[in-house]
């Protein structure tokens, strides 16, 4: 086919029918850029630019480019062109990644007119960006000093991010394991930057960074969806055009491959007192083959679940079966790097116990090759990967992004783009090689693992000095680079300082803000998008069934009601739920049945979900059983499901001791990168029922449950089992079940009798809720963790002044997201991220932050929230923008899947259409009036609002000391 245009050579013209898409590869005949564009009927359009970006140091260099290209272009010269889409935007995805070789700037929209919007902002933005010294100071890093007597000191948004980073064990053990195998290439640094490097980067390093890679010749361009692929090459034409053909020094190279294996020792940091019993983690790693093969590639992919992919998995189960550690510590294979990337380990070891845990790897694999894998376990493994990669389910990430992605890891270093995504060929492939009898997955562990001597050992040993070396550390480059300035470079600093908050606080004009493409009021959809439901009673239980195109696909849920159990109970919901998959049942142990799932459905799971219902004073409190197969195998789906339910085993003491150790030591590491979220929780359990239970099933009141409970098991068994046969006798009654099914209707009439046959097998008895009278938790508590970062939260109950929920108020939040609490919180105040939040069902208001380096300073911006509403100059435009951002939120895209299950949440909740069309017209209909008429409800928030904290033990003390002891403190871990 020949274009409209001559800018551009067409390479390559197939159609990829795993993806459905014609796809069209070019070549930009001026730049060397190419292009790959998708054509195919997903409404969900995505574009992607990615730039190969390696760097050589650890300074972060690439990571701070991506924030600052977002601050302000040549075309579009507001200060954050990023935020103003975010206000503005019916976008389904607008962000950046930094990886260890590239940076890519994505976009998403069903809009079609709003996608090529924010693709001419993303254009603008990485080609022709404002990098000037004040955006580096704010974004990467900067010294400050107000006044000369003054303490001097570092600030930025990715230097603190990264501090948060640091605080992490499970991260700064991926980050070494990774750096081991790669000592001599690109990938033995930290793209994303190490807090004591990160001020070791110059503006000209910046500068000269994105000057040889953010250009056309290092580009690589793609586009995905309904739109007109004509119109897809005249959009770029235009950028890339403007430039002349380089050779950029951009190569990712291969690393040189080790003749023995490797050893390295690291710490990390924790609490004084903490240092003690089993703290360390142990990972081994190996570098692999290059990730370009696609048949080797599904073939380790699939060796990867074989090994690790579910707790039943061989590796997984021997190194939690020998009791060495608590959990697993980051495991599996990475294909992002050129250079493929396995690793396996435990977390929560004794020091002295990594030999073992080395050993007992080895010795695993060793088994499976030499004895074989068990042939249950490559069935389930082949029938597991096939299925993911036919229903491409990608959750909330549009479908396009994670095609892009996968693209990428050969299209990046100058291999075929396209062998990624057609997966049929090689699939076919390794089935005849497995019908043939060849060893397919047990030579890949002799040659892979067993016989490769690129491997590294990488201990993490608790070290309750480090933080103070670290603070020390950073204390005496300040001190030295203080001691090296004269009285004129103090001022010049001074100055920069006020100069950087000076450009922070002044507001775009009016002419910048102008330049910022949107769309207007009329563009956007009056009606809600309705989900189809048929609801009926089959079996004495309520039926949703929703008629979607799922292309073959039996979605269930099975919905049972958790307040039925008394209030003793409830910290082992969500728990139970795993315990249904993880127990084994009367005829199988956990092993058979998880490859029995593996085998014959696309996987089950379970998890909690608690709300208030508006009006009633009893909450919504459920857990959720989520099933889906091919319709072929809806029988064996049920069946599976049947036995879980009624025969799960839970007289097993030592697998659910495993389960609760798991269970324990991922929510101690999620605290450290998740820690707004454990805020946010604790926050919202303070003031409902609902929120409450949440937090006991799996907030911090969770993980206190968990530790006392591990104690239980060991000294009371026979009461906590019986505590769990109470659960599965209340629980699992067909009365008290709602079933939401969701399928194409040929499907659904061939299924039907295997749902009939399930339900008249449950237990049919009466329940009755439980009354559950809550103990609240404490408000301004200071939860203190080994970081250098914090958490900080406030909230309140709206309800309880009286406040009536007014659709306006989603408007309200978004602005202030996209305004004063970024601007303060996030731009001067250099915490990754500050957010409002507001629940319309239990009207919990709540102030956030993540990775801050203030605590103090927070709360004070947070209070300040009513009187910047009052005095904001709050445009009809800005008014506009926000209203649009919010319609897009309400109408975010999702699969077939996830629109059943939201049609089943919202059944739940007695969540109404009417209800919520009354709220879009409400959005739609906001004014600069709603703005300040909010500012007397968060008066409120700041006198009433309680306060909780996840941080340093150092800034909740010095919080105390400088405000009297208003934060009670708690150690986390």
């Amino acid at each position: 086919m020949t274009t409209t245009t001559t800018s551009f050579e067409l390479l390559r013209d197939e159609h990829i029918a795993e993806v459905n898409s014609r796809a069209r590869l070019y070549r930009h005949i001026k730049t060397g850029a190419e292009v790959l564009s998708l054509e195919n009927n997903d409404e969900n359009k995505v574009f992607g630019v990615t730039f190969r970006t390696p760097p050589a140091d650890s300074t972060g260099v690439a990571h701070i480019l991506e924030h600052s290209v977002l601050c302000g272009s040549r075309k579009y010269p507001s200060k954050e062109p990023f935020v103003e889409l975010i206000k503005g935007s019916l976008k389904t995805f607008l962000n950046a990644f930094t990886y260890p070789d590239k940076t890519c700037y994505p976009v998403a929209s069903q809009n079609v007119q709003d996608f090529y919007n924010l693709i001419d902002v993303y254009l603008d933005a990485v080609f022709f960006p404002r990098l000037v010294p004040h955006v580096l100071d704010q974004e990467g890093w900067h010294y400050e000093l107000e006044d000369i007597n003054d303490p001097l000191v570092l600030k930025g948004v990715v230097f603190n991010e990264m501090k948060g980073a640091y605080s992490s064990p499970d991260r700064v053990l991926g980050e070494y394991a990774q750096q081991s195998l790669f000592p001599d290439t690109t990938y033995g640094v930290d793209s994303g930057g190490h807090p004591r490097h990160i001020p070791d980067l110059t503006f000209e390093q910046f500068s000269e960074f994105h000057r040889t890679l953010y250009h056309p010749s290092n580009a690589r361009i793609y586009f995905y969806g309904d739109d007109d692929p004509e119109q897809r090459l005249h959009i770029i034409e235009e950028y890339l055009d403007q430039f002349e053909r380089l050779e950029p020094q951009s190569a990712v190279t291969l690393q040189p491959r080790f003749s023995e294996p490797r050893r390295l020792t690291y710490s990390y940091i924790v609490d004084e007192d903490e240092a003690n019993g089993k703290q360390s983690m142990v990972s081994v790693n190996w570098m692999l083959t290059e990730t370009n093969d696609p048949q080797r590639e599904l073939a380790v992919d699939i060796l990867d679940y074989i090994l690790t992919g579910t707790p039943a998995a061989p590796l997984y189960k021997a190194l939690i079966d020998s009791g060495l550690g608590e959990d697993l510590t980051p495991t599996g294979y990475s294909d992002e790097l050129r250079q493929g990337m396995f690793m396996a380990g435990l977390k929560g070891i004794a020091a002295e116990d990594a030999n073992k845990v080395e050993a007992l790897i080895l010795d695993t694999l060793r088994a499976l090759a030499d004895n074989g894998l068990d042939p249950n376990d490559i069935e389930a493994a082949l029938n597991t990967t096939e299925f993911a990669l036919r229903e491409q389910n990608t959750g909330s990430f549009p479908r396009g992004l994670v095609v892009m992605l996968r693209a990428l890891n050969t299209w990046l270093h100058g291999d075929d783009p396209l062998a990624p995504l057609a997966f049929e060929q090689p699939l076919a492939s390794l089935k005849q090689r497995l019908a043939r009898g060849e060893k397919v997955f047990e030579n890949l562990i002799r040659e892979l693992l067993l016989e490769n001597p690129h491997r590294t050992t990488v201990i993490l040993n608790p070290d309750p000095d480090l933080a103070r070396q670290e603070a020390e550390r950073e204390q005496q480059r300040l001190d030295a680079a203080r001691a090296g300035m004269s009285e004129a470079d103090l001022q010049a600093i001074i100055a920069n300082t006020r100069e950087l908050k000076r450009r922070q606080e002044a507001p775009d004009s009016p002419e910048a803000l102008a330049t910022i493409p949107s769309l207007k009021l009329e563009d956007l959809e009056r009606q809600n998008k309705t989900i189809p439901v048929a609801i009926s009673e089959r079996q004495e239980t309520t039926l949703l069934y929703h008629d979607l195109p799922t292309n073959g696909i039996f979605y269930v849920d099975l919905a049972l009601n958790l307040h039925v159990l008394p209030q003793e109970l409830i910290p082992y919901g969500e728990l139970f739920g795993r315990l249904l998959r993880e127990m084994g049942t009367a005829s199988e142990d956990f092993v058979s049945l998880s490859q029995r799932i593996g085998r014959t459905t696309g996987g089950i799971g379970a998890s909690a979900m608690s709300s208030v219902i508006p009006g009633e004073q009893q909450s919504a409190v459920w857990l959720i059983v989520r099933g889906k197969a091919t319709c072929d195998h809806v029988g064996d789906l049920f069946a599976i499901l049947r036995d879980m339910l009624l025969t799960a085993r839970l007289d097993n003491r030592e697998r659910f001791k495993q389960i609760v150790l798991e269970e324990k030591a991922g929510l101690e590491s999620s605290i450290a990168p998740a820690g707004h979220s454990m805020v946010a929780s604790y926050l919202s359990s303070l003031f409902n029922e609902a929120d409450w239970a949440g937090e006991q099933m799996g907030g911090l009141a969770h993980l206190f449950f968990l530790r006392k409970l591990i104690g239980e098991i060991e000294s009371n068994w026979p009461t906590v089992h019986e505590r769990l046969e109470t659960i599965r006798r209340l629980l699992i009654t067909r009365q008290a079940m709602v079933c939401n099914v969701t399928t194409e209707a040929d499907h659904w009439q061939a299924t039907a009798p295997h749902l009939d046959e399930f339900l008249a097998g449950m237990p049919n008895h009466a329940t009755t809720p439980a009354l559950w009278t809550p103990t609240y938790g404490e408000g301004f508590v200071g939860m203190t963790i080994p970081a250098q970062v914090n958490y900080v939260g406030k909230g309140a109950n709206l309800y309880d002044m009286s406040y009536t929920y007014h659709g306006s108020t989603a408007v309200v939040l978004r602005y202030l997201n996209t305004s004063w609490i970024w601007e303060q919180v996030r731009v001067k105040g250099g915490a990754y991220g500050g957010f409002v939040r507001f629940d319309r069902l239990s009207g919990v208001f709540s102030y956030l932050s993540y990775r801050d380096p203030n605590l103090l300073g927070t709360l004070d911006v947070y209070d300040g929230t009513a009187q910047f509403l009052r005095k904001a100059d709050i445009h009809e435009s800005e008014v506009t923008k926000s209203i649009i951002g919010t319609i897009g939120g309400i109408d975010a895209y999702q699969l077939p899947d996830a629109k059943g299950y939201t049609s089943l949440i919202r059944y739940l909740l007695k969540d109404e259409e009417a209800t919520r069309q009354r709220i879009r017209e409400e959005v739609l209909g906001t004014t600069p009036t709603d703005f300040r008429a909010f500012a007397d409800v968060l008066d409120w928030v700041q006198e009433q609002g309680t306060v909780v904290v996840i941080g340093s033990a150092d800034s909740v003390e010095k919080a105390n000391t400088a405000r009297g002891t208003f934060l009670k403190r708690v150690k986390l871990v």
